[in-house]
């Protein structure tokens, strides 16, 4: 389903949630990269570069100072070269506007952010074993949020 290591990145200002969302993805057991950065600024200024690693999905905070994660996903949508990188909008916030505004803008999905960790290591676990054809295929509000 994926090549020999899965590219992760996460766009996180808060420097607990990138220590937690780290731990919890260790623990996954999966063969991966994690790249971690401390806002959207540095994460679009990235992606632009020419030697840029494309990550197979991003996990990023709606909330950020500098360019919000929705900024961000606008930036990355409408991008020919990082248009098809899998964007899963990973906030505290569970306010409808930010949900649809997500889902419109072009988000693969919304996670609410958990406050176990047991629950952000089955989330992980769930959104990298997904079929990301069926999310980009067959992409409906039913399946757009998770929340445990």
């Amino acid at each position: 389903m994926y090549q020999d290591k899965l590219k992760i990145f996460l766009a996180e200002d808060d420097i607990d949630d990138r220590s937690f969302f780290k731990d919890a993805f260790e623990e996954v057991k999966m063969k991966h990269i994690l790249k971690i950065f401390e806002d959207g600024i540095s994460l679009m200024d990235y992606l632009e570069r020419e030697d840029a690693i494309i990550p197979d999905i991003i996990f990023m905070d709606i909330n950020m100072p500098g360019l919000s994660g929705m900024e961000c996903l606008k930036d990355i949508r409408t991008s020919q070269k990082l248009s098809e990188i899998v964007v899963a909008i990973y906030s505290t916030s569970a306010s409808p506007a930010n949900i649809e505004d997500a889902f419109i803008e072009g988000a693969n999905v919304y996670i609410k952010k958990p406050d176990e960790f047991s629950a952000l290591k089955k989330i992980i676990s769930e959104i990298t074993n997904i079929s990301w054809q069926y999310i980009t295929d067959g992409l409906n509000r039913q399946n757009f949020m998770l929340s445990y």
